[in-house]
């Protein structure tokens, strides 16, 4: 509470302090409406871009292996190993879409390959890390609708 000002006595300043109280948690109308078209506009401007997070994310690609490491095989534990390594696979030869990664975390395999393929190149999904050409792609999956 503060202290009365100088002429005013304790009850006159206690009024005045209740009434300053009482004006600030009671908003306008004017600041209610203006207010409510705040949020209505914040609403119709999200849903859209919602909409299209979740198009892009569908449409968006992961190559196994990235470009810059295009010559290299697939061990069945995802890691990039030499051409011609024992047990390991050739890449893709063209990315996967984000639908196609989804249903394969889901347990349908990926499009035109065999089991252990399939396994591979999920492990090697998984282990995407930022700056890798499909981490954005695999960690929008990842996350929550």
């Amino acid at each position: 509470m503060s202290e009365p000002k100088p002429g005013q006595d304790g009850e006159q300043a206690h009024e005045a302090t209740d009434a300053q109280a009482s004006s600030l948690a009671k908003p306008s109308r004017r600041q209610l409406l203006m207010g409510g078209a705040v949020a209505a506009s914040a609403i119709v401007s999200i849903r859209p871009a919602l909409a299209n997070t979740a198009a892009s994310v569908l449409n968006c690609t992961i190559p196994v292996p990235d470009q810059g490491r295009s010559g290299n095989f697939v061990a069945p534990n995802g890691q990039l190993v030499p051409s011609g390594t024992p047990g390991a696979f050739p890449g893709a030869g063209r990315p996967f879409t984000g639908e196609q990664v989804k249903q394969a975390l889901r347990g349908r395999p990926l499009p035109g390959t065999s089991y252990d393929q399939n396994q591979a190149y999920l492990n090697y999904i998984r282990r995407l890390q930022r700056g890798t050409s499909g981490f954005t792609c695999y960690a929008s999956l990842q996350m929550p609708r």
